[in-house]
């Protein structure tokens, strides 16, 4: 264990120590804490964790239990528990290979183990100083700011504020130790559908590149993102996976040529309200018409292979794309992929004294992202709620 910071808390400033890029000083912190989603691990606790997820909205349980399909189909566990366990694991062996002496909690938003009860935890450790890694990458409320203020609203209700600082990695959507993993395994699928084609005498094939990531309104799309930058399409959600998956496709010679395009899923909520879109299936269903044999669906959107992959990329397109006989792959997610840990690790060398990385790379021009958010950042449209790590933040100590 590293030694707890003893100074007593200063006045909070979320602008002292920050550059103009947003780019905060290296800090001693004392550990590392890993934010996951969270989800269900049994039968019983399908109905109560979507509870969690959707507080505050009013849902009964009968609509629940409609949603819990996907899960009751996987005997009520969401693989992203025992996924984040084994990442924790990667990331606390890449940092004793790297002699870093943080150790690594683990929380979630919507399930056990809660954020509120590793703070509690932590501070009774003598932790003073967390670093946040989240697994959610790209701009976005649901993405960054929800995370933010399930931080700020538990260091509030668990009387920590100005007690213990909780400080985020900048959203990694471009950093090589996220992208790369997709490269390589965009280029594996690419080849397993061009001999699937040939296997079945269609050796001149035509393949699309689906890259797939997670629906969301469009209202929150188009607040994601700092108010003083514009992006494509008006949203640095959407900017973020078309940049991504342009320097994925222009790293991968075999792909020169290939159509491909940004898909979603997993849309939830009113049908009136509108989302991005199109969805994936929709998508798929309508390849065949422009003389596509072969498909490659890019998990883009996420770091692991839980049940919205699962269900929404392995179950349903992977069975659209079979009605239809469209040879089809999905390539992995980064998951535990070395290149990934070793990045995750360098996003927390950015931020350290210790052992620091002071070049930030980025495969777009988009980033590097920033280490505090900018004012009015991926907005909630709903209300505005204590925040950490942002310039407009009203909790935590710097």
């Amino acid at each position: 264990m590293t030694s707890a910071v003893s100074n007593e808390p200063a006045e909070f400033n979320p602008l002292e120590g920050v550059d103009e890029n947003g780019r905060m000083a290296p800090k001693h912190y004392d550990a590392i804490l890993l934010a996951s989603f969270g989800g269900p691990e049994g039968q019983e606790d399908v109905i109560p964790f979507l509870r969690n997820v959707t507080r505050g909205r009013g849902i009964p349980d009968e609509r629940l239990e409609e949603v819990a399909t996907h899960y009751r189909a996987n005997g009520g566990i969401s693989p992203i528990n025992e996924q984040n366990r084994a990442l924790k694991a990667a990331l606390e062996g890449e940092l004793a290979r790297r002699g870093v002496e943080l150790p690594v909690l683990w929380g979630n938003r919507n399930w056990d183990p809660y954020i509120e009860d590793v703070l509690k935890d932590a501070y009774a450790a003598g932790y003073r100083r967390l670093l946040m890694v989240t697994t959610s990458v790209y701009s976005s409320y649901s993405s960054c700011r929800q995370y933010r203020e399930d931080l700020g609203m538990n260091l509030l209700k668990t009387g920590l504020d100005k007690k213990l600082q909780v400080d985020k990695v900048r959203q990694y959507f471009d950093h090589p130790g996220f992208v790369e993993p997709f490269v390589e395994g965009v280029r594996e699928s690419v080849a397993k559908v061009r001999a699937e084609l040939d296997s079945r005498g269609i050796t001149d094939g035509k393949i699309e590149i689906l890259f797939s990531t997670h629906s969301i309104p469009t209202a929150d799309a188009e607040a994601s993102g700092p108010r003083d930058r514009e992006f494509e399409e008006g949203s640095a959600y959407v900017a973020q996976h078309l940049a991504n998956a342009r320097a994925i496709i222009d790293r991968i010679p075999e792909a020169a040529g290939m159509d491909w395009q940004l898909v979603y899923q997993s849309r939830s909520g009113a049908p009136h309200i509108p989302w991005l879109e199109p969805d994936i299936n929709d998508a798929i269903a309508e390849l065949p018409a422009k003389g596509v044999n072969g498909v490659v669906i890019v998990p883009l959107g996420f770091v692991s292979d839980h049940m919205e992959v699962l269900w929404d990329l392995d179950t349903e397109a992977m069975d659209t794309c079979r009605e239809l006989g469209l040879a089809a792959d999905r390539t992995p997610t980064p998951g535990i992929h070395d290149t990934f840990v070793s990045g995750l690790v360098d996003l927390v060398e950015e931020r350290t004294v210790e052992n620091n990385i002071s070049e930030r790379p980025a495969m777009t021009k988009l980033g590097p992202w920033y280490d505090v958010c900018r004012p009015g950042c991926c907005a909630n449209l709903r209300g505005e709620k204590p925040t950490i790590a942002g310039a407009d933040s009203t909790v935590g100590i710097q």
